[in-house]
């Protein structure tokens, strides 16, 4: 890999290994975690390939993945029509038009506009809205895989209790989902709310995430 392909896609990349990387070191502490619960109930351990088939790792991962998606496609959506007056992350309410608000049909004949531009209709429609489209679909197949993969460990739980297992709407039904869903999409939506305050009047210099340190606080958007 070249040091140009580094320094050009070096955001990406650095946080695709991070997730790996963390998400390894996940999988090595709840095949752990799993293991010592299953010793103290009495139950056979797993090996590590095993355990990453189970409910325990499965729940514990798309539970996660789907408030992140939650959050991203929410952030995406709400910013193309809400306003927070002196916030990087903002529309200026005081402009009526704003490059992201052109209408792409304009440069349907510049050659260098993607696809879906230059064909226009349908294409175009989806491709205009193509980024929280995704998002949402992400959060749907993360929520739908942390109901399939945590029904399967709220069962073990309840066998080991004594109790019924339940199958995957049951589990949807139950306060436990909810809760597990619930705790962590609070929390991703007050980090969002913390990132919109705190770039009214705080600053990091050579950010894009961040207004110009020069700036006045009242000053919407990063530009």
């Amino acid at each position: 890999m070249s040091s140009n392909t580094l320094r050009n896609n070096g955001l990406s990349i650095t946080w695709i290994v991070l997730s790996v990387v963390f998400l390894g070191a996940q999988a090595l502490t709840g095949y752990r975690v799993y293991n010592s619960e299953q010793q103290q109930h009495g139950e056979q351990t797993v090996a590590f390939g095993s355990y990453l088939g189970t409910g325990h790792f499965g729940e514990a991962v798309f539970e996660n993945w789907e408030s992140e998606f939650l959050q991203m496609g929410m952030f995406v959506i709400l910013t193309a029509f809400m306003f927070q007056k002196g916030a990087a992350e903002s529309k200026d309410p005081e402009k009526d038009h704003e490059p992201v608000d052109e209408d792409p049909r304009k440069h349907r004949d510049d050659p260098d506009a993607p696809g879906p531009v230059r064909r226009g209709g349908l294409a175009l429609k989806l491709y205009q809205n193509s980024l929280s489209i995704t998002l949402m679909l992400l959060f749907l197949a993360s929520f739908a895989l942390h109901a399939v993969t945590g029904s399967r460990e709220y069962s073990a739980e309840q066998t080991q209790h004594g109790e019924a297992a339940v199958g995957v709407m049951g589990y949807l039904g139950s306060s436990q989902f909810w809760f597990e869903s619930f705790q962590n999409w609070q929390s991703e939506f007050m980090s969002v709310a913390m990132l919109t305050l705190l770039s009214i009047w705080l600053r990091q210099r050579g950010s894009p995430e961040s207004k110009p340190v020069h700036k006045p606080h009242a000053e919407t958007g990063t530009d």
